[in-house]
């Protein structure tokens, strides 16, 4: 091999050393570029006019992923929160749903992390906590496409994903973007996860991870996180919740607010209509028939009710695709919903709350609200998913007359002005017929109905606010019938007492949602609840003032009571009408008088003689019973009288069950020694091939992805041969001149049925 002569040694040299100084003067540069870009944001002062991005002092890489994305013009809160969020500070930034929070806080995440250099080695860097998974999905995309041309790693950890693949990755990322549960789950579970070196937080949605119940979450998430951090903290609406966790995790914040004096977008147009509830499917699916052009979000309470809709509306075909997203989906379904609205033109979502928040749904025509929100503030973010940045839309809210005055006047005090339309009664089409039909050609449409009349009474049942929500208002009777029901399921509901926590447990009684005659017992509640709260509290008092204490109470007291009625001869036929939809029916079986009572013991006596300690000492024992489906009781070993009993018939069936297992034996018999047969001329032919010398050795079989099991070489019967081989007799053989004859089903038959005769 010919050696490299001195001329391309020298050349070769020469190449490297520039190599070299390229790279020195490269990291010279760049050094000198980020200590330019860090005095020029800590000097930068906005002017009046700021909006472009090219304005503000950040990196080209970064302005290279918002010009490739179409990021030109800032918005109102990002072009205040900026200029203050990339010195550093801490920033409680609150403006109306579709604003542009996303880029405000995802902008200074790229731009903190790469002037302080941030590399793989560093870990984590920067924490995004959503209150969504499809709002934490919707993030992370919107940080690749601008933070395209960075080298930071960045990672999803939402609910419903593979959390092993998630361990394994979750230690290599600088930027995360997570869920408060799984992300708590992470922090406590994973080894060698940590966010010592964290330099920036970021809570999107605020206010809504505290209504979801993620309070102490939080508080347990702050307490693993550094104190010498950078915080952003974004929220659509400032609650008394959210100052108090700003309290919590920001150090001197700077607040920021943008269209704080109009909680709703002026390109927004804003209309309700009183709306029956029996009349709501209704006028839904004339809306949607009538506007098959257009996209459409429609809001419900509950999943039970997105659900049925989903389903029903699907069978009657309106013309136009139909898709439903709740939280009951798993993961990946919801993803996809997410993604396949968010890419159609024209279609309809039906969906609870979880898409109400933050999400964005490109060029959305329609809200449609269904249902009344629980208060301004979900009505707000409800809306909020039309009408986004400078484009128009529509919202159409439903209101029974009930809740008319009560949500106008909420609504008022965000400063919320909404039209009042009048539905035209020839507009209007009737699908309660078809419904009906639906019910009962499908039972398991039948069944969603009676869940999704379960679920929205219960919704009603347990909002807070009474004035708009009243459930004695309600026809429920009318309701059901519009979903397609033959009745209204009746349930009750446990009614608290008016006076408060000094309420006793006399005052507390099992109100039916459907009784409009129940002032007299509120009456004797009041007056029972004044005279508990005059005496002294006692600790049987606390004791029934606890929540949630008689939740199993009216199930119990329901029971006796039918069982009462049983054993006293009432006609339980009639009963049936009246009973609850979800209810047992208690039956009292008649047991030996001597079983019972006891001449001259007491009941204490009775009790303990019936103990299993008196009944091991050789006390007086029961007799086991067994109970059939019509609930008549008989021993465990009861014997058939005589007459109910075919012998001839029996010992036929008895023969060929026999017959038939006997069989199947036979056949997994054979098998298992076809299989040994087959091994042991495998290990005859190795034994002999090691005798030969041969060291290729034994075949080895390709890797798969077998848990280990090696299943019998032959096949099993199929049903109908399994059937076959159970009651057809084996085929007759066909006999030699000399040989005694085989014997035969019917000979057989006819021995087994002589013997029984004995």
């Amino acid at each position: 091999m010919a050696q490299p002569g001195p001329s391309s040694v020298r050349k070769a040299t020469k190449q490297n050393q520039k190599r070299n100084v390229h790279k020195i003067k490269k990291s010279v540069l760049s050094r000198q570029t980020v200590e330019f870009l860090d005095k020029t944001a800590l000097e930068y002062v906005p002017p009046d006019d700021l909006r472009a991005f090219s304005d503000l002092p950040m990196s080209d890489l970064t302005k290279k992923g918002l010009k490739k994305s179409f990021f030109v013009e800032m918005t109102d809160i990002q072009s205040q929160s900026l200029p203050i969020s990339l010195k550093g500070k801490d920033v409680l930034g609150a403006a109306r749903t579709g604003s542009g929070k996303t880029l405000a806080f995802l902008i200074p995440v790229l731009e903190i992390l790469y002037r302080r250099k941030w590399g793989p080695q560093d870990g984590l860097g920067a924490l995004v906590i959503s209150p969504t998974r499809e709002l934490a999905v919707q993030i992370f995309e919107v940080l690749r496409t601008i933070g395209g041309f960075h080298t930071f790693s960045a990672g999803l950890v939402i609910g419903g994903k593979n959390l092993k693949d998630e361990r394994d990755r979750l230690s290599r990322m600088n930027i995360l973007v997570a869920t408060p549960g799984r992300l708590l789950q992470h922090m406590d579970q994973t080894v060698g996860f940590e966010a010592s070196n964290l330099q920036l937080l970021v809570l999107d949605e605020a206010d809504r991870i505290l209504d979801m119940g993620f309070h102490r979450t939080l508080t347990a998430l702050l307490s693993h996180l550094p104190k010498s951090r950078q915080t952003l903290l974004f929220s659509a609406t400032q609650t008394k919740s959210v100052a108090d966790l700003a309290r919590l995790s920001l150090k001197d914040p700077v607040y920021v607010s943008a269209g704080e004096e109009e909680a709703t977008p002026t390109s927004l147009e804003q209309h309700y209509a009183v709306i029956k509830l029996d009349k709501k499917l209704d006028t839904l699916w004339s809306f949607i028939k009538t506007h098959l052009q257009s996209k459409v979000l429609v809001f419900f309470s509950c999943c039970k009710q997105v659900r049925f809709v989903y389903e029903t509306f699907c069978k009657m075909h309106p013309g136009m695709s139909l898709m439903h997203l709740h939280g009951k989906q798993k993961q990946m379904t919801r993803l996809a919903m997410f993604n396949k609205f968010t890419k159609t033109k024209h279609a309809v979502l039906f969906a609870t709350d979880i898409a109400a928040r933050g999400l964005d749904f490109p060029a959305v025509d329609w809200v449609v609200q269904v249902d009344c929100p629980e208060d301004a503030e979900t009505y707000i973010h409800r809306v909020g998913r039309t009408a986004r940045y400078e484009s128009s839309g529509k919202a159409f809210l439903f209101l029974m007359p009930s809740e008319e005055e009560g949500m106008l006047a909420a609504l008022k005090t965000k400063n919320i002005e909404i039209n009042k339309i009048k539905i035209k009664a020839n507009k209007q089409q009737s699908i309660e017929n078809q419904l009906q039909n639906l019910a009962f050609q499908d039972s398991e449409i039948k069944y969603l109905g009676q869940r999704t009349f379960v679920a929205y009474l219960r919704s009603i049942h347990l909002q807070k606010n009474k004035a708009i929500f009243k459930l004695q208002d309600l026809p429920v009777d009318r309701y059901a019938a519009s979903l397609g029901l033959p009745g209204a399921p009746k349930i009750k509901f446990l009614k608290k007492g008016t006076s408060g926590k000094n309420v006793s447990y006399a005052s507390q009684k099992v109100d039916d949602d459907e009784s409009d005659s129940g002032s007299e017992g509120e009456e004797d509640g009041e007056e029972e609840s004044k005279a508990a709260a005059d005496r002294p509290k006692t600790k049987y008092d606390k004791m029934f003032g606890r929540k949630n204490q008689t939740i199993l109470s009216s199930h119990y007291g329901k029971l006796v009571e039918q069982g009462e009625a049983s054993t006293s001869g009432s006609n339980v036929g009639d009963k049936d009408e009246d009973e609850d939809f979800f209810s047992l029916k208690r039956v009292d079986h008649d047991l030996p008088e001597d079983l019972i009572e006891h001449s001259g013991l007491s009941k204490r006596k009775i009790q303990m003689m019936k103990s299993k300690k008196a009944l091991a000492k050789g006390g007086p024992r029961g007799t086991k019973l067994v109970f059939d489906e019509d609930g008549q009781a008989h021993v465990i070993y009861e014997f058939k009288d005589v007459k109910d009993v075919d012998v001839e018939y029996d010992g036929v069936e008895f023969m060929k069950k026999e017959m038939g297992k006997m069989q199947r034996a036979d056949v997994d018999d054979k098998a298992v020694a076809k299989e040994k047969k087959k091994e042991k001329k495998r290990k005859r032919k190795d034994r002999e091939r090691d005798e030969r010398g041969d060291d290729t050795g034994p075949a080895v079989a390709p890797p798969s992805d077998d848990d280990g099991y090696v299943s019998p070489a032959f096949d099993l019967p199929s049903e109908s041969e399994d059937e076959r081989t159970r009651f057809d007799a084996p085929p007759k053989k066909k006999s030699r001149k000399g040989d005694e004859p085989t014997a035969t089903l019917e000979m057989e038959e006819e021995l087994a049925l002589k013997l029984l005769r004995r």
